[in-house]
C-alpha cells in the first residue's frame, strides 16, 4: 500500500535527517489525514490507494502550477523548492501514461462506446477516469480528447 511506503520512507528520512524530505512526507502525511477525515461522512467508501493516489495526484498539481508562477515572477529559489517537493511526492505515484499510451486508452473507450462527438465528451472523459485514472493526467487527457474529433 502507497501509505504504508509513505511512513516507512518518513522514518528512513527522519533517520537520515533528512530535513526537507521528512517535511514534505509529512505534508503529504496531513493531507491524507484530512481526507481520511473527510471520508468519514462520505456516502461512498473510496479504496484506500485510490484515495491516497488522488491526495498525490492533487499536491503534484499544485506543486507544478506554483513552480509555473514563481518561474514568471523570477523566484527561483522558491521555484527550486517546489521542483524537490514535486520529485519526493511522484516518487509515490504510478507511472503516468504517456501521450501515445494515452491518445490509444481515447481511441480505446471511443470505440467501445460508440463517442463520435464533441457532445460525448463527458462520457468519454468519465469512462477514461474509471479505467485510467491513476495513470493518466486528465487535463492532458481533455485536451487530447478535443483535439480527436
Amino acid at each position: 500500500m502507497i501509505r504504508d511506503d509513505i511512513k516507512a520512507a518518513t522514518v528512513t528520512a527522519m533517520k537520515a535527517k533528512d530535513k526537507q524530505r521528512t517535511a514534505t512526507l509529512r505534508q503529504i502525511s496531513a493531507k491524507i489525514k484530512d481526507r481520511d477525515i473527510e471520508q468519514r461522512t462520505a456516502a461512498k467508501e473510496v479504496p484506500d490507494d485510490e484515495l491516497v493516489t488522488a491526495v498525490l495526484q492533487k499536491m503534484a498539481k499544485q506543486r507544478r502550477e506554483s513552480i509555473t508562477m514563481y518561474v514568471e515572477g523570477n523566484r527561483e529559489e522558491l521555484a527550486e523548492n517546489e521542483r524537490a517537493e514535486l520529485a519526493i511526492i511522484e516518487e509515490f505515484l504510478p507511472r503516468m501514461m504517456s501521450e501515445e499510451e494515452t491518445k490509444a486508452a481515447i481511441a480505446n473507450v471511443k470505440a467501445s462506446i460508440g463517442a463520435y462527438s464533441v457532445k460525448d465528451m463527458g462520457r468519454i472523459m468519465a469512462e477514461l477516469k474509471s479505467r485510467h485514472g491513476a495513470e493518466m493526467d486528465m487535463s492532458r487527457a481533455s485536451a487530447l480528447v478535443k483535439n480527436s474529433f
